[in-house]
């Protein structure tokens, strides 16, 4: 194409900096228009223009007259998505509203960026999630401003893409980031149930080079991206080598993948990368860290012998994963319990205070003390409060200098019927969670008020495992 303006939306992010990039190095006049929001100042590529803000402010932010747009900058996480549904329709509907209405009136060219989920599970993959429902019926607004307005289009798909820049860190992440990430830190692959679902991983020039075909030649809708070569999880898991964990099942996650890359293929794409290759360099070139330890940092208020319902089921779960070694922060509590030895060989007892019950009001002190001495000496993945209360305070002081994910278990806490001053704290307590354990519906209805995220897949893993263990005996005592 000959030189012109051209636009393109999610310019600051992982594929727009990368598509950028190139139309630069094509001559072009490139305008990038990024809110950030998962975008870096450190992908700018010399010679954007850089403007920040929404797509739903394009007119403002964009008044220049523009020849083609590139449309990527739209919310893009399949299963993260179920959390989050107002802000996938505020920049999903709202935002690429505003920017056909931009195109339209402009009579410019959009290339937009669909998603290839839609195509999965048999065509139902477009009804997954919040996510994957607005790429699709997006697809249909392009089409049909095509129909009603004459606006010129193309619409690509694109299959899972990598390389490098992609996010490896925090809950956005790609999955051949977070597994890269794992593999430098020596940590087990963590793959979600069942593990057998197909993706067709893209290397991203490849997707930029079908991206500028396709913005010079392409027309209409299903100009697919994406490579040949299809992998299951596991099978990309196993390509890194060493040991692998399973994490539970999650809503949305689809089964298999459709490609078809025939148009783009017409206008002269080719693959020129294959995953294997790149994720054996990965290995070749990267220097592991020393493997983590199975080691959980455990608050709880009393422990054995001084013990109620949570506190056995906490001895219980620690017999029955012997391969973790339990580091337990917990008051003195009784002339008994001050000197009683650890229980169990994996279980090393902490206990604070001066053998009173009263200690329980010194323990966000003492105990958030001893645990910055254990977290000196110790690689934790995560850390586990029995119960909101005073261990869960502990926690919250011990996270104010240590950020590591926090676990909460509220067990058998009866919290439909407090008073307003102890719901008021229990609310302090639980926003500072990571994850919430309930184990009732009622207990259930308050957690889900909090937006709970770990952005640590091995926190993930071993919280889940903590959790899932610990609820199921829970539920075994009570039916006794």
């Amino acid at each position: 194409m000959g030189q012109k303006t051209i636009l393109v939306t999610g310019g600051a992010g992982f594929i727009g900096s990368r598509l950028c990039a190139r139309l630069v190095s094509l001559g072009h006049r490139v305008i990038s228009l990024d809110n950030y929001f998962t975008g870096s100042r450190d992908n700018h590529v010399a010679g954007v223009e850089y403007r920040e803000g929404h797509t739903k402010d394009i007119e403002k932010l964009v008044p220049e007259k523009i020849d083609l747009v590139f449309h990527l900058g739209e919310y893009a996480r399949v299963e993260k998505s179920m959390e989050e549904p107002s802000l996938v329709f505020d920049l999903n509907k709202a935002g690429t509203f505003a920017v056909l209405e931009y195109c339209r009136k402009r009579g410019c060219k959009i290339v937009y960026a669909g998603s290839s989920t839609k195509f999965s599970d048999g065509g139902l993959g477009r009804d997954l999630t919040p996510y994957t429902w607005t790429k699709a019926t997006n697809t249909e607004l392009v089409k049909n401003y095509g129909q009603w307005y004459g606006l010129p289009y193309a619409i690509t798909y694109f299959y899972n893409v990598y390389g490098p820049g992609e996010i490896s860190n925090g809950p956005y992440s790609t999955l051949i980031g977070i597994f890269m990430q794992e593999f430098r830190r020596g940590q087990p692959m963590t793959v979600v149930s069942p593990g057998t679902q197909i993706r067709n991983f893209t290397h991203v020039e490849d997707i930029v080079d079908g991206l500028v075909l396709v913005g010079e030649s392409g027309q209409g809708d299903e100009h697919g991206i994406g490579a040949a070569e299809a992998y299951s999880i596991l099978d990309v898991a196993k390509l890194f080598g060493g040991e692998i964990m399973m994490l539970p099942e999650r809503k949305g996650n689809r089964l298999d993948s459709v490609i078809n890359v025939s148009k783009v293929s017409a206008l002269g794409w080719t693959q020129k990368h294959v995953l294997s290759d790149y994720i054996r360099d990965f290995v070749q070139q990267t220097k592991r860290e020393a493997g983590i330890e199975k080691r959980v940092l455990v608050f709880s208020t009393t422990f054995s012998p001084a013990e109620g319902p949570a506190e056995k089921a906490l001895l219980e779960l620690m017999r029955r994963m012997p391969d973790v070694q339990f580091d337990v922060i917990t008051t003195a509590f009784s002339a008994e319990a001050k000197d009683a030895p650890s229980p169990l060989p994996n279980a090393t007892v902490h206990r604070v205070g001066y053998g009173r019950p009263t200690d329980k009001y010194l323990m966000p002190i003492f105990g958030a003390r001893k645990a910055k001495e254990l977290a000196a000496k110790h690689k934790y993945i995560f850390v586990w409060s029995v119960l909101a209360s005073y261990a869960a305070l502990t926690a919250m002081a011990f996270k104010r200098d240590v950020e590591l994910p926090l676990l909460i278990s509220l067990a058998d806490q009866k919290i439909d019927k407090l008073p307003w001053h102890t719901r008021f704290l229990l609310g302090r307590i639980l926003k500072s969670a990571d994850q919430i354990s309930a184990t009732s519906a009622s207990q259930e209805a308050v957690a889900s008020r909090f937006k709970q995220t770990v952005s640590n897949r091995m926190g993930d893993v071993f919280a889940n495992q903590i959790r899932f263990v610990y609820n199921a005996i829970l539920k075994e005592r009570k039916s006794i």
